[in-house]
């Protein structure tokens, strides 16, 4: 007989779903919480629900996570783990504790489309969507797992980040459902300031996603101009620039935070000159966006044909952008001697789109000159 699994549904589905078996909703808020607040898997479990419902659950229902294949623990307290999601796929979390916080790193699909140059992932390819399942499975078994192993009885998990393997507005269908359980304050009741979507910039979905769920929104930006970020970041041939800005401002309309923030991978010589800080500021300021600036220290992988740019450069990078106004971070590199650090998630991908050799075809990164104004367009001779 086949069952659902009712990690699938955020509390409205849970709704439909009880419903379906003829009970009330307050039966399926009771059920909710037994899944997300207690970590229940077993029906058995969950005493103060009707003998009856449990009954029905047991023949049409099951709270299926997902398989661990690895788990290792870094010299700094980062926990990674590789889950099977069948069909010889496996997606990557990551947990990352700080004194203030502890923030887990959620996978969104096995493998990604977009091909970025500077990330792991987007070398292995794409297989396939996760279900709303097994994104929120990821959270389910972290944060369960964490209470028992470090013997806590309040949450461990206060922030959720997408930014694991895959394009998380590339499979926007189940996303939604699963941000809504994370901040549902009868499963994970987090704060809609401390779930973050990452996007490489998916220009329509940005608007769904401030109309439907808005959370902090943070977009890879890497470089400073529409040449340059056309070599590292495909998807900007499609959604340029300057309309992925005017898609941050308005999706600042609706966001918990009041500022965008921009993620930039610092790459030696490549995106990483003062020049190029200097045409960032120059950006903002043109679009009078409200936004941080995080520098993310590259993390090599042969593949890449790319190099880490050295911590003084970074810092001088990053003092141009905060005497300009701007409030700029540089992400402390954590977990990569795991690989779990911030474009190190692989995972294993059964890949569907030879993404290897067109990536191999992409691997020398054409420079263009920085002075270049941030929004204009490609010269006949650069295209």
């Amino acid at each position: 007989m086949t069952t659902t699994n009712l990690l699938e549904f955020d509390l409205d589905g849970l709704a439909a779903f009880c419903e379906r078996l003829g009970e009330k909703r307050f039966r399926a808020t009771q059920l909710f919480r037994w899944i997300h607040q207690r970590g229940a898997g077993d029906f058995t479990q969950m005493t103060d629900l009707a003998k009856s419902l449990r009954e029905k659950l047991a023949t049409t229902a099951r709270i299926e996570p997902l398989p661990v294949i690895t788990q290792h623990a870094s010299a700094d307290g980062t926990i990674k783990w590789l889950f099977d999601v069948g069909d010889g796929n496996a997606v990557e979390a990551v947990f990352i504790p700080e004194d203030d916080r502890g923030t887990l790193c959620v996978s969104s699909q096995a493998g990604c489309a977009v091909g970025c140059r500077f990330c792991s992932t987007g070398h292995q390819g794409f297989s396939r969507n996760l279900t709303t399942g097994e994104i929120v499975a990821q959270l389910w078994f972290a944060e369960h797992f964490l209470r028992k192993h470090l013997q806590r009885d309040e949450r461990v998990i206060s922030n959720v980040v997408m930014m694991g393997m895959g394009e998380p507005l590339q499979n926007y269908a189940a996303l939604v459902p699963a941000l809504r359980t994370m901040l549902d304050d009868n499963a994970y009741g987090l704060s809609r300031r401390r779930v973050t979507v990452s996007t490489s910039g998916v220009v329509p979905m940005i608007d769904r996603l401030g109309a439907d769920c808005p959370v902090a929104l943070a977009v890879s930006l890497h470089a400073p101009n529409d040449a340059l970020r056309d070599d590292l970041v495909p998807l900007n041939r499609k959604y340029p620039i300057a309309e992925l800005l005017e898609a941050c401002k308005r999706y600042l309309a609706h966001a918990p935070r009041d500022f965008i923030t921009f993620e930039y991978c610092m790459l030696d010589g490549v995106n990483d000159q003062p020049e190029h800080a200097r045409q960032l500021v120059e950006l903002v300021r043109s679009q009078g966006m409200s936004c941080k600036f995080n520098l993310i220290p590259f993390n090599p992988f042969p593949a890449s044909g790319l190099l880490r740019s050295p911590q003084a450069r970074v810092l001088a990078f990053a003092k141009v952008l905060s005497e300009a106004g701007i409030v700029t971070t540089v992400r402390k590199t954590r977990g990569d001697d795991i690989d779990a650090a911030c474009g190190q998630l692989a995972g294993d991908v059964k890949d569907r789109t030879h993404a290897a050799q067109r990536m191999a075809q992409r691997r020398t990164v054409v420079l263009h000159p920085a002075r270049k104004a941030a929004t204009s367009p490609p010269t006949a001779q650069e295209r």
